[in-house]
Parts: C-alpha cells; sequence; structure tokens
C-alpha cells in the first residue's frame, strides 16, 4: 500500500488499486461523480457514510491533482469497466 496523502491510499485488490480514502473503500473517483452531479459538501457527507470533511477535502484536492486519472477512473465505472464496483 502507498500512501500518497494523509487521507489517501491505493491498495492493490482494493477498489481495482484506485485512490481511496485511507482504511475505506470510498473512491475519489466517487467524490467526484457526486460533486459533478451537483451535490454539496453536506449533502456528500451525508450520502457516505464515515467520510469526514477532511476526507472530503483531501479527496477532492487529490482529484484536482489528478484530473486525468479521476476522470478515467469515472468513464471505466461508466463503461462497466471489469472490477470497478460503485
Amino acid at each position: 500500500m502507498s500512501t500518497l496523502t494523509d487521507h489517501i491510499t491505493k491498495t492493490p485488490n482494493v477498489c481495482g488499486g484506485r485512490a481511496c480514502i485511507r482504511g475505506t473503500r470510498i473512491t475519489v473517483w466517487g467524490l467526484v461523480a457526486y460533486r459533478r452531479l451537483g451535490l454539496a459538501d453536506a449533502e456528500i457527507l451525508r450520502a457516505v457514510q464515515g467520510l469526514t470533511l477532511a476526507d472530503l477535502r483531501a479527496g477532492l484536492e487529490y482529484a484536482a491533482a489528478h484530473a486525468e486519472e479521476i476522470d478515467r477512473d469515472i468513464r471505466e465505472n461508466e463503461e462497466g469497466e471489469a472490477g470497478l464496483v460503485e
């Protein structure tokens, strides 16, 4: 497991090795997808059990710094890429 920030990790065999909030299966691409649907931070926090505001901010910061990766993850999920879980 490699730690990318204090909050974001990529672990082989967990959510396809995609960027997640540490210690969870909450994907960064999932958080970005919620944001693209127009959800505000408070709505995302209510929708995702166990997510903290610090986690959400770290995920969105990671997404901004790795936009191509996150766009690819979202696109692969929408296309039904094997190994990804909604």
